[in-house]
């Protein structure tokens, strides 16, 4: 069995709040605060989570996708079985869209790119994974979006065709230009940087499982106020 973060660290969670971002009889969409877990850990202390707080409001509510801890941004949770099922479905077959807004160190060239990069288990140094030839098929589209001179930095639009664990992480480190605030692959200047990962699931898209219209929703980033 693969050991993952989750099993072996305890990941104290926010007392930021999730925000609703919509509602209807059949699924929710919110957006969940960095430092939190989308479903419990394995560890005892790891339960308070994402999912744990809304089914406290929503109990019928399910995971059909997930954001690392480190993440915040959007995730749409089904109320019901048919719901589940039929996001699911478009999960798997990628048919959903997700886009995300990253900080990066430096300024990618060109300003706009794709990542093609095979992503596999890191085995001497779990739970990371590592860019390498014999690991899974990995693609991500990057542009650039804005300049931070200040911080020698970017805003930077990434959209991940495949959902590879810590495939965004590890494709913009892999280029020279790691994610501020990641506790793994950027460096420690990198990492002081930001009190918190640089990385926002902003925008979403799937098909409403009743009524079969084009569902999209985005939520702007807060994390350019996190910088140090």
């Amino acid at each position: 069995m693969t050991m993952t973060l989750n099993d072996l660290a305890i990941l104290p969670a926010t007392t930021e709040k999730w925000l609703l971002v919509y509602q209807d009889e059949h699924l929710l969409v919110v957006s969940k605060p960095a430092h939190l877990l989308t479903v419990p850990g394995r560890h005892p202390q790891n339960q308070d989570c994402l999912i744990s707080r809304v089914q406290q409001e929503f109990p019928s509510a399910s995971v059909v996708h997930r954001l690392d801890y480190d993440t915040s941004g959007l995730v749409v949770l089904p109320l019901t079985r048919k719901a589940l099922s039929t996001i699911s479905k478009e999960f798997q077959s990628r048919g959903t869209k997700k886009i995300y807004q990253a900080v990066v160190s430096g300024v990618p060239e060109p300003s706009e790119g794709t990542v093609d990069k095979a992503i596999a288990a890191d085995a001497d140094n779990r739970p990371l994974y590592k860019i390498s030839a014999e690991g899974k098929a990995s693609v991500t589209h990057y542009k650039v979006l804005s300049l931070l001179p200040q911080q020698q930095a970017s805003l930077v639009q990434l959209e991940p065709v495949t959902g590879r664990s810590h495939q965004l992480r590890l494709h913009m480190q892999s280029i020279g230009h790691a994610i501020l605030g990641d506790p793994f692959y950027a460096t420690q200047a990198q990492q002081q940087q930001s009190s918190r990962l640089m990385l926002h699931a902003a925008v979403l898209e799937f098909t409403h499982p009743q009524s079969g219209i084009l569902m999209s929703f985005t939520a702007e980033p807060d994390f350019l106020q996190a910088l140090c």
